[in-house]
């Protein structure tokens, strides 16, 4: 890969690779960080790749040092102790949008993983099985199981609007 090819990647996929970074680690910085990480690691591995797999390289990149980042946090929160009384609330949805992102939110980390690579950023599920390193089948599993879920906590849409 060229550094006029390094450089293209960068226009091309930067956005995307922080939209679904953010989308699933809710933390701008944090999101940053891991970007950064990932073209960071591509530019040491500039000579050993080819430009037309720079995309699946990012991504992969990034997925990876997200669930490592999601799995450190789970065990640091996992350690600490919550506080005894902690009072819930009950929210009123009134906005589609917002009941889907609570719902995406409640899925299994791969689950949100494989479904955010699918409906939000579009790519195929033998792409998605390359960058998970997950078989086709196990990614149709996951989605499948993840839009059911949404379906069931979405619920009828007649009752939100």
């Amino acid at each position: 890969m060229t550094l006029e090819e390094y450089n293209h990647s960068v226009t091309l996929y930067a956005d995307r690779l922080f939209r679904f970074v953010a989308k699933n680690v809710k933390d701008r910085h944090l999101a940053e960080d891991i970007v950064q990480e990932s073209y960071e690691k591509m530019w040491k591995n500039v000579a050993e790749l080819s430009a037309d797999k720079a995309r699946a390289w990012l991504f992969t990149t990034a997925y990876r040092a997200m669930i490592d980042r999601l799995r450190r946090e789970k065990r640091m929160v996992a350690s600490a102790e919550l506080p005894a009384g902690i009072e819930t609330t009950t929210h009123t949805w009134s906005d589609v949008r917002e009941r889907l992102s609570e719902g995406v939110a409640r899925l299994p980390e791969i689950q949100r993983i494989v479904l955010t690579l699918r409906d939000y950023e579009g790519y195929s599920y033998q792409e998605i099985g390359e960058m998970t390193t997950l078989s086709e089948s196990q990614v149709k599993v996951y989605i499948y199981r993840a839009r059911v879920f949404l379906k069931n906590y979405i619920g009828k849409l007649e009752v939100l609007v």
